[in-house]
């Protein structure tokens, strides 16, 4: 008779849901399916692992959230408005980016004609660099029309800084123009304010970690 299959050792399912904790916890950007799968016990239900997190953290001051088609422990959004009252956040891009983010977030992919067309103005390099600085926008091809010009599109970033899943979640247009809610880091030290940086909005925060 052909020796039988090997039986797979009992994992600790309390020990998984520690691990992915873990990882959650130390990562800097959201984890994805494909992390924890190369960090569980195979014969683990990442599912029912992620099940126990958000039941675990739920109505504490930091939530387990979907991002950007992965995972991340985000403030609860209830706190968040008190929390900047002690916390320093970075400065908002301005309004001109914020406005140029969200053309493209709406119409991607796009092209820089059609988001000035979009616009009713002409779209500074500035604007576009303090967009790729930041990783929210980055290229997407080439559209096939003469001059062959760049297609722009939002990165897997734009959907972390705004607490999004995916793109099929963009809250109204003007909606994204407001500073999102969640913190999950605290931000690096910024300088004074300057008669220059004064009047330009602040640009959305980074979550904070608690």
């Amino acid at each position: 008779m052909p020796d039988a299959a090997p039986v797979p050792e009992p994992f600790d399912f309390e020990e998984q849901v520690r691990l992915a904790e873990a990882l959650i916890f130390a990562a800097t950007a959201p984890t994805s399916p494909r992390q924890l799968t190369a960090l569980l016990d195979k014969a683990c239900d990442i599912e029912a692992v992620i099940a126990a997190l958000r039941a675990r953290y739920a109505g504490r001051g930091v939530e387990l959230a979907s991002i950007a088609a992965g995972w991340q422990f985000r403030t609860a959004p209830d706190l968040a408005p008190k929390l900047r009252r002690v916390v320093q956040v970075p400065r908002r891009l301005p309004r001109v980016a914020m406005e140029t983010l969200a053309i493209i977030a709406y119409h991607q992919p796009i092209t820089r004609t059609e988001i000035e067309e979009i616009r009713g103005a002409a779209l500074g390099q500035t604007t576009l660099d303090s967009l790729l600085e930041a990783d929210l926008v980055t290229p997407k091809g080439r559209k096939e029309s003469p001059g062959r010009p760049t297609l722009w599109g939002t990165t897997p970033q734009f959907l972390a800084q705004f607490g999004l899943n995916d793109l099929r979640e963009l809250p109204p247009r003007g909606d994204l123009l407001v500073e999102p809610m969640a913190i999950h880091r605290p931000p690096e030290p910024q300088a004074e304010p300057t008669a220059d940086t004064a009047a330009t909005d602040e640009f959305p925060p980074d979550p904070v970690s608690c």
